[in-house]
């Protein structure tokens, strides 16, 4: 099914209708709205989970806890709406002594208005119709027009008949959500002039046409693009000595979670050579399994991926997982430093699915060349012992990454209010994170009153509201 230019003008012109109720909500409204959402889509799902195990083949526990993750993002934000500090009020009083004289000026952050949310194929209900950037575009007070994936298509119109229902009913406008189908559709999304921006979840090559396409428009509009990440680890010769098992068991159990498919996947692991973590690693990844990838087009390419990699003259294949009949099978591979370091454009091109490959370093320079040439990523992870001497080495992964782990792998995100899930480029197309609180600053704008009467301020802006919500007047925070 593909949207029509004619249907996408009536969708674009009813989120447009909708976008100044969404803006000037009070937080109570915008929040019930929210939470109303998240309710109708917990009552659904037993409905919803068997459509998405059929499309996406991911399995009733993952599924049923991703649900979960979802309405959870749309209470987080319903609070986040309630407690204020998002807005980021800020006043500072006339004062005609100031050279030059000061007027007052009164500022906030404001929905941008309507905005274009791409789904994503390996999360179809956490970073789908309903997901974290539908989720956090809506707390800033704006109405989502949402591109379906084609890999979950009917999950995807069943979820926003009963999202738009759900907003309907609790007293939100008609055209608060609304889903669109079929590439040129979302291309012509992107360019529509009711658009006021843009995020997607996906593969560097979609997510840089549609960022082109955004910065193309006679208007260009913010594009927030989560896209290719390696998500690189180094592991020190003293962590491999002191818990080596431990760490071969974790990697293990983390680039095959989720068959591989997870944006987090640790896609390259740097490791002391020498040190018998390879073997430890295959002794771990023997009996793992793979299964089914999501899509007819990733289940193409992994194998092309792999192909790619051992094509060149530094990779060997370390360990197999288990055979797999209905999927792809969990395979290590291992190059070396050096060979990283001369030709990151073949060695570090991520591969979706159950792969992840080794790095062999021979001490700090070898390692430090090599991590310079590691593109950015979402996460960098460091496993190191006390006496360890890191500085450099963290110094390279803070450059490369949005999230830097200590402990433990890197899939899992937490939904919190600390959570940073971006990175530099490729990673995403901007600075901001697309999980947790603070992803709600990408779909506002500041604007700044001067020397408004009170009657025709914003009503957060005005004394009586103040009192009430964190703000900063002449220089001072304030957290009522």
């Amino acid at each position: 099914m593909t949207t029509t230019a004619e249907q996408l003008d009536e969708i674009a012109a009813a989120a447009a209708a909708a976008a100044p109720v969404w803006r000037t909500s009070s937080a109570p409204d915008r929040a019930g709205w929210l939470r109303a959402l998240a309710d109708a889509l917990d009552s659904a799902a037993d409905e919803l989970v068997p459509i998405a195990d059929r499309e996406t083949r991911l399995g009733e526990t993952r599924l049923r806890g991703e649900v979960g993750r979802t309405t959870g993002q749309l209470r987080l934000f319903a609070s986040v709406v309630e407690e204020g500090s998002y807005l980021e009020l800020i006043v500072d009083d006339a004062d005609a002594a100031a050279t030059p004289p000061r007027p007052e000026l009164r500022r906030m952050l404001t929905g941008v208005g309507p905005v274009a949310v791409f789904s994503a194929s390996n999360f179809p209900f956490a970073f789908s119709v309903a997901g974290g950037d539908t989720a956090s575009a809506l707390a800033a007070g704006n109405p989502v027009i949402v591109k379906a994936h084609s890999g979950h298509p009917e999950l995807s119109r069943r979820t926003a008949e009963i999202a738009a229902a759900a907003l309907e009913a609790a007293g939100a406008p008609a055209g608060s959500l609304a889903l669109v189908e079929g590439r040129e559709a979302g291309n012509a999304l992107v360019r529509h002039p009711v658009v006021r921006a843009a995020g997607f979840t996906g593969s560097v090559a979609g997510g840089r046409a549609l960022f082109d396409l955004a910065g193309a428009r006679p208007d260009p509009i913010p594009f927030y693009g989560e896209l290719g990440s390696v998500n690189p680890v180094v592991i020190t010769p003293a962590a491999v000595a002191t818990r080596g098992a431990q760490l071969a068991t974790g990697l293990a159990g983390s680039f095959t979670l989720g068959v591989g498919q997870f944006c987090t996947k640790p896609g390259v692991v740097f490791v002391p050579r020498g040190a018998g973590f390879e073997a430890t690693v295959a002794a771990a990844v023997v009996g793992a399994l793979g299964g089914p990838l999501l899509t007819d087009r990733i289940t193409e390419a992994f194998p092309a991926g792999i192909d790619a990699l051992t094509a060149d003259e530094s990779v060997e294949v370390v360990a197999r997982g288990a055979e797999t009949p209905d999927g792809a099978r969990p395979i290590v591979l291992a190059t070396d430093a050096a060979a990283v370091a001369d030709r990151p454009e073949t060695l570090l091109e991520e591969c979706f699915g159950p792969v992840t490959l080794l790095v062999r370093y021979d001490g700090d320079d070898d390692l430090h060349r090599a991590l310079r040439a590691v593109p950015g990523s979402l996460t960098a992870t460091l496993h190191a012992e006390e006496g360890d001497d890191v500085a450099e080495t963290l110094a390279l992964l803070q450059d490369r990454a949005g999230r830097v782990l200590f402990a433990g792998w890197p899939t899992g995100v937490a939904v919190t209010w600390s959570q940073q899930h971006g990175g530099p480029w490729p990673a995403t197309t901007s600075l901001h994170t697309s999980v947790g609180a603070t992803a709600i600053r990408r779909f506002l704008r500041p604007i700044a009153f001067q020397d408004a009467p009170e009657r025709l301020l914003p009503p957060v802006l005005r004394d009586e509201a103040l009192a009430r919500l964190p703000h900063r007047r002449n220089g001072v925070l304030t957290v009522p």
